[in-house]
């Protein structure tokens, strides 16, 4: 399992362990609604928060948020963000790096939203990708 630090030289020439910037953003409230989600249905303890790409829509490719209570150590990064663990595949990462995960619980709109800056296009319904 990878963790959310790693050493970097300062600038007196001396390593220290400075945190990891997440390779994802994920909000306060998609945290929160994750948590809240865990407890209402008294799932296990330690769970991740699975984030993957896969193949499909109209678009190529589409977003997955999955609770997931394993990880592959070997194919897997983790991290930590607002004290929900995230998970996300090494080839996933490749696509999603640099997305952000947000919570809406409005009139119109309820759910979750994955905003991908390296995407190139979204389909019309906004439920896949291109790259």
């Amino acid at each position: 399992m990878s963790t959310a630090t790693e050493t970097e030289p300062t600038a007196l020439g001396v390593k220290t362990d400075a945190p990891k910037a997440p390779p994802v953003v994920i909000s306060e409230k998609a945290a929160a609604e994750v948590k809240r989600i865990a407890a209402e249905q008294n799932l296990p303890e330690k769970l991740y928060l699975r984030l993957r790409v896969v193949g499909g829509g109209c678009s190529g490719f589409q977003n997955k948020l999955d609770l997931d209570p394993q990880v592959n150590e070997k194919l897997d990064e983790t991290f930590e963000v607002h004290g929900v663990a995230v998970v996300i595949d090494k080839r996933s990462l490749l696509y999603i790096a640099g997305a952000s995960v947000d919570f809406h619980d409005d009139l119109n709109k309820r759910g979750f939203s994955i905003t991908n800056p390296t995407a190139k296009s979204t389909c019309g319904c906004g439920s896949s990708f291109s790259m």
